[in-house]
């Protein structure tokens, strides 16, 4: 009579798919020699394979030798690999990964930054000579085989790198993408943000050959609302327009939002999103639903639901591009901070995030929930 019950719970949260959120820990603080895993990225390949990229770092903080850790899941990230180190560099300091698929060759690409040692935010100088050791370079590496192997990093610092007043970059972390209409279709977006520290701006980094070459746009120009802006996500919307997500450095604890009708070269001002808060912490921006596949639009906005602490994640939803944000519902309770998200093989949502018992640079879990547990809503 017990198996006849728990088969038939089972049946039917799998016929009506109202189970509740599932949670994986996938790098855990003190596992293959590294005292914290910070920073994640997460990516979902067409063929279904899932890669997380975090920072091994020596110790907490941001500049700690940090290397690039890679773990894979064939099986929507209910099982991971072991520990794999893609990227190191010395006592340097790599940061920031930004995981995007090459929709033509399924080639999947990597962004990230070094550091010289003892080179943090605050400590390196403008300039994108590949030779000066006192700057922050920018490198690409690619896999042609779902992650299992990596290319040679390729520094290409002069052309995603303003030359002059520029001292730190970042890529994303997170996601970058790639546009599907207009002018521009095809174009690969890697959302990055520009410092001085305590001015920091942002942009897009571009290519438009599938990654052999990379540009740089303008720096999306500040409103009329307080506040500078930090890390940074993008979707395209429906008409083609580009929409960025930030995080907010001083002003009103609330995401900072800007357009492109240009593929990402030029930006309107940034403004507040006052539906959105945040305690100034980076977080996911992704598109779940898209007209193109003859599906209701969907995008999704994943991060701490406070503005005092990073904790309390949640998921809004928008299906009218962003403009409102009606929909909201709470993920988990407890430490939540930087989170990458991405659409699985399976008609669910991955959310790769960081969290612990009692600080949220603990471990990095995943979470996964589906369309019916966030909206009802029956289909994509």
């Amino acid at each position: 009579m017990k198996r006849f019950i728990v088969f038939c719970c089972a049946f039917w949260v799998c016929a009506w798919g109202m189970s509740e959120p599932t949670f994986t820990t996938v790098f855990e603080g003190g596992e293959a020699g590294y005292h914290t895993y910070r920073i994640p990225s997460l990516l979902c390949t067409q063929k279904d394979t899932v890669l997380a990229i975090a920072e091994g770092r020596r110790t907490p903080a941001d500049h700690a030798e940090n290397d690039l850790v890679l773990k894979r899941s064939l099986d929507h990230g209910e099982s991971w690999s072991d520990a794999d180190v893609i990227a190191e560099v010395g006592r340097d300091c790599l940061n920031n990964p930004t995981l995007v698929q090459v929709v033509s060759s399924g080639r999947v690409l990597l962004m990230y930054q070094r550091y010289p040692r003892g080179k943090d935010e605050k400590r390196v100088v403008p300039g994108i000579e590949s030779d000066d050791d006192n700057i922050c370079r920018n490198f690409l590496m690619h896999s042609d085989d779902e992650g299992a192997t990596w290319s040679v990093p390729r520094e290409i610092t002069k052309t995603t790198k303003r030359p002059t007043v520029v001292t730190s970059i970042a890529s994303g972390p997170g996601n970058g993408i790639q546009l599907r209409r207009g002018k521009h279709k095809g174009r690969i977006l890697i959302p990055f943000n520009q410092g001085p520290l305590d001015k920091k701006q942002i942009y897009a980094v571009y290519s438009d050959d599938d990654g052999a070459t990379w540009a740089y746009g303008d720096v999306a120009p500040q409103g009329k609302d307080k506040g500078s802006v930090g890390e940074v996500q993008m979707v395209e919307l429906a008409d083609g327009t580009v929409m960025l997500n930030a995080r907010s450095r001083e002003g009103a604890k609330l995401r900072k939002a800007a357009v492109s009708q240009d593929g990402g070269q030029t930006w309107s001002n940034y403004k507040d999103v006052p539906a959105l808060i945040e305690p100034q912490c980076n977080a996911s921006f992704i598109r779940v639903g898209d007209p193109l596949d003859g599906e209701t639009s969907r995008i999704l906005y994943i991060g701490p639901d406070s503005q005092e602490a990073r904790v309390n994640g949640a998921v809004w939803m928008s299906t009218d591009e962003g403009k409102s944000w009606p929909l909201k519902k709470s993920l988990m309770e407890g430490p939540f901070a930087y989170s990458s998200s991405t659409r699985l093989g399976d008609d669910t949502v991955g959310c790769l995030f960081e969290t612990g018992e009692k600080r949220y640079h603990e471990r990095i879990d995943i979470a996964k929930f589906t369309l019916k547990w966030l909206s009802g809503a029956e289909t994509w």
